[in-house]
């Protein structure tokens, strides 16, 4: 009988030892989190896409100015007319010119209401309405954009 209880504390010594390096363990990685070091906005990329044709080739967020700029280079093969470009929560952007000829790039700058706060990730949809110079047909594509604010 004395056998059995010395097998059974030895195992039950056995388990609260893990139990407590697992408890330190899961205290250590809630206190990283609560002070952002794991914070997953700190490690994504800063990224815009859009589908073939039209290249997103540079985006930026700004809260000084509090606006969100991205520039598109027309790879579609033909030259495109009446572009507008719609970032979600910022509106239309306005173009330098009206006109994307095929292979030309044009920056593209939209002024966000509410603010931009600096610092933090600005994520949204996009789309970009245009017409094909040669057919006169109207199209929409639509992407995404995401950058940190400065």
């Amino acid at each position: 009988m004395h056998k059995m209880f010395r097998k059974s504390q030895a195992a039950m010594e056995f388990l609260m030892t893990y139990g407590w390096a697992i408890l330190v363990v899961l205290v250590a990685i809630g206190a990283l989190a609560y002070f952002g070091v794991l914070s997953p906005d700190k490690f994504l990329p800063s990224k815009c896409t859009l589908p073939a044709g039209i290249a997103c080739t540079d985006h930026s967020a700004s809260s000084a100015t509090n606006q969100v700029t991205v520039v598109l280079r027309n790879g579609m093969g033909f030259d495109a007319t009446l572009l507008t470009v719609s970032i979600g929560g910022c509106g239309s952007a306005t173009p330098a010119s009206d006109t994307l000829t095929n292979g030309e790039q044009t920056i593209y700058t939209a002024t966000c209401t509410p603010p931009l706060g600096g610092g933090a990730k600005f994520s949204a949809g996009f789309g970009v309405a245009y017409t094909n110079a040669e057919t006169t047909l109207t199209h929409v594509v639509n992407g995404t954009i995401t950058t940190r604010i400065s």
